[in-house]
């Protein structure tokens, strides 16, 4: 099987309808960052296998569980008949609430840094609100409901990994980078 087809040289590609769409296409460019986000939570995930304590179990599960589900995002946006539930916010919610009961008080704007895994989770929640917006407006322009359930999820998302970024703060004694006005 080659990887190639050739059938987008001209600017063009099939969504998961058959219908051919421009490469420019809104809907293409939230599934694209939906896959950016993907490959980047493996980053992070990929940064988390250097023993950094045993906490890390869990959240590879969890990462690798929202990298499965981003791929469920995608295949709604690409077209694909495919059902996306509730019950998926419902977990990321769940997650950040456990961690958030470990975690101090929040009193503080914390911006992105402290070390190498801080850091990633922090770019998965830009990229996770860019995607979003992504979303929004491919919505908006195709005159669709903007509530639905992928929307939410995707809004959690960039709520879980700022959870996460100080969860993991946390757990490695890292000192948070915050606002200082």
């Amino acid at each position: 099987m080659k990887i190639y087809t050739k059938t987008g040289d001209k600017g063009r590609t099939s969504l998961a309808t058959g219908k051919r769409v421009s490469k420019s296409d809104l809907r293409l460019e939230a599934y694209g960052t939906s896959d950016e986000l993907n490959s980047f939570v493996g980053l992070l995930r990929s940064s988390l296998h250097d023993d950094l304590g045993s906490w890390t179990v869990a959240v590879d599960k969890q990462l690798g569980w929202i990298q499965n589900r981003l791929f469920d995002v995608g295949a709604v946006l690409a077209g694909a008949d495919f059902p996306f539930v509730e019950e998926n916010v419902e977990q990321l919610e769940k997650w950040m609430d456990e961690m958030d009961a470990k975690l101090p008080v929040l009193k503080e704007f914390v911006l992105p840094g402290g070390n190498e895994q801080v850091s990633r989770s922090h770019v998965c929640r830009c990229v996770a609100r860019r995607l979003e917006r992504c979303v929004i407006k491919w919505l908006e322009e195709s005159e669709m409901e903007a509530e639905n359930v992928h929307v939410r999820f995707v809004n959690r998302l960039s709520d879980y990994f700022f959870v996460l970024a100080r969860f993991i703060a946390e757990n490695l004694e890292i000192n948070l980078f915050v606002w200082e006005k």
